[in-house]
Parts: C-alpha cells; structure tokens; sequence
C-alpha cells in the first residue's frame, strides 16, 4: 500500500467535505494518509484523519464580496508561517517515506510533491476551467484570466488531474479527465422532499440581500446572516450554523438561494432544487458555477438581483424541476476507481 500526503484547501468546507470521502476510501483500501490543512479543513478533518496544520491562503470578504487589497494585506503578514508550513511538510515526507501526493486545491503540498520528486494527484473542479473547452461571460475576461492565472499557479505540472464538474466538457490538456460531482454519503444517502421555505446561504454578511428578500412573498430560511430569530417582516427565519439544522433545511427546501460555490451547488443539484446564484462579486468561480447552471437549465442568475427577478425565479420552479429531473445522479465509484488506478501507476503498491 502506498503512503499519500493529502492537501486540502481549509477556506469554506467543500474541500473538506468531499476530501473527507476520498480520504476514507483510501483508508479503508489499507493506504496510509497523512492530511495537511488549515482552517475549517483541519476542523472537519483532524478527528478522523492524521492531520498536520499549515498555513492557508485566504479570502477577505465584506457584503458578499472579494476584497484583494485587504486579502493581499492579511496574507502577506503570514508568509513566514508558510516558510515554517514547508519546512514542517519536508520534514513529514521524509519521516513518512511518502509516495504520492493528492492535492485539492492546496498549493504547499503540490510544491512539496515536486521538490521531492514525489508524484502529484490534483482532485478539484477549478482546473475545468484551465483544462477543459468552456465558455463564460465575454464581460467576465479580466476575472478569468486571473481565475485561470491563480489555478494554473496553486497545483501546477500534476501527474493526473481528476476534475469534477456537474456539466460535460471536451477535455484540452493531457492527464485531465472529467467526473462527475464527489458527493458526501449524507447527500447520496438522502431521501429529498420539498417543503414550503427556500433555502438562503451566504458566505459572509450580505444586508442588502437580507433586505430584498424581506420583500418577497415567500418564506426563507436563511444561514450565514450572523444573526437569529425572524426578520421584522415575518418571512425570514435566520438561525445559526448547525450541519444537522443546515442538512435537513436543505433536503426539505422548495429551492436555494444563494452564494455559487461549488459544493453546495452540485448538492442542491443532485437533490434536484432549482437554485438562484448569487455569487460573490468577483470571485469568478462562483460566476463560472452560477453561468453553467443557468445555462443548463437548472435556475438563474443575474448580475443584479431585484425582487422581480427573484419572483421570476420562484414562477419558474416547476420549469427548473423538470429539467433536473434529468440531471445525471451517479456515486464517487468512477473518480475513486480512477484514483486507484493512477496511484497504482505510480507507486509500488
């Protein structure tokens, strides 16, 4: 069996999360797994797996949007923890006599993999962008460039790129194939039913969505808000974070509403709601995930959001429904099979 160094990307949790079912296939298939991480990575992960903390490039947010001067100040303070973060990875592959590294989106453990000549597994959904034929807004190509720029530099030169992707694509770049979303157990597991409230979700704070929402003649159930309790209006129920509260208002959701990134969008998708984007402004992932949805038919999105525009969507909900009735639904089986067979190609396993 082999030794595998896992990079995971701590921002958000869908990294984690669908980091979490590889890492136990890989387990149970009798490899031994050292985990690096950071943020909420390392606090999903660290009590079932082998976790090392690293330092972690991060976002800076405010009203549900990327803001690059703070984001450059506040990562530019931490670079000595990454210099310590390398060394403290050097160190882990020579005692662990690692074979292979399996990065999501995680850009030391990459760095690590090549400098010792280690074989490089990259598992994400960015690189569709840079490895797959994919269109996108023309108005959008200042933040795709820098979109592909940032993916391009995070996992460079991988052996194999295994990349999910809730659309089909033809593939550009070699040693890249394309798979289906990697779904946690839970959401393959999950027995949907729809409800009467809507699912809202934002990364960060967004009061002017707060107050257009309060408008609507729908009732919203609403997290990431910072705040509980109903709004003064009656129609939205802002509670804290919880996965269990989160997990059953979103298989019980008539749609979502909310920020584009790809976990909750490809999950929300499988357990066929019809989902209104709002991405975070100019974070292009989230613009890509919110275009290819729209586009396939399966909700909206809208560079401005107003009250007519969601109650166009909510008119809309049984045309979104029956185009996700076709939706494809298929297990994690082809890209873990996939996985198996590069590490096996790779190792001596």
């Amino acid at each position: 069996m082999a030794n595998i160094l896992y990079g995971v990307n701590g921002e958000g949790a869908g990294h984690s999360t669908r980091a979490r079912e590889v890492l136990s296939h890989l387990v149970a298939h009798g490899h031994s797994v050292h985990v690096a991480s950071f943020d909420r990575g390392l606090q999903n992960l660290q009590r079932d797996f082998d976790v090392t903390e690293i330092y972690g490039f991060r976002f800076a947010y405010l009203n549900n949007r990327v803001r690059y001067r703070r984001t450059i100040a506040r990562n530019l303070l931490t670079v000595p923890q990454a210099a310590r973060s390398l060394s403290r990875l050097k160190h882990l592959v020579d005692e662990s006599k690692i074979d292979v590294v399996i990065t999501d989106f995680e850009p030391l453990t990459c760095h690590i993999g090549h400098k010792s000549r280690i074989p490089v597994i990259s598992i994400d959904n960015q690189h569709c962008l840079t490895n797959a034929a994919v269109s996108y807004p023309k108005q959008y190509r200042r933040d795709a460039s820098a979109a592909k720029l940032v993916t391009r530099l995070m996992t460079p030169r991988a052996n194999a790129y295994l990349v999910i992707s809730f659309f089909t694509a033809p593939i550009r770049k070699r040693n890249t194939f394309l798979f289906p979303p990697l779904l946690r157990q839970e959401i393959l597991d999950a027995k949907p039913t729809q409800g009467e409230h809507v699912l809202v979700y934002v990364t960060s704070p967004a009061p002017e969505l707060a107050k257009l929402l309060g408008t609507v003649r729908c009732r919203f159930i609403a997290y990431g808000f910072g705040r509980e309790g109903w709004n003064e209006t009656g129609n939205i129920l802002y509670k804290k974070p919880s996965l269990d509260g989160f997990f059953a208002d979103l298989t019980s959701a008539s749609a979502i509403v909310a920020n584009s990134g790809f976990s909750l969008v490809t999950e929300a998708l499988h357990l066929g709601k019809p989902y209104l984007a709002v991405p975070v402004s100019h974070q292009f992932e989230q613009i890509f995930n919110a275009y290819w949805l729209e586009k396939s038919g399966y909700g909206a999105y809208w560079e401005q959001l107003n009250k007519e525009r969601v109650e166009a969507f909510l008119y809309n909900l049984p045309h979104y429904r029956d185009a996700l009735a076709a939706y494809p639904r298929t297990g994690n089986h082809a890209l873990l099979e996939k996985l198996d067979a590069v590490i096996a190609g790779h190792t001596t396993v």
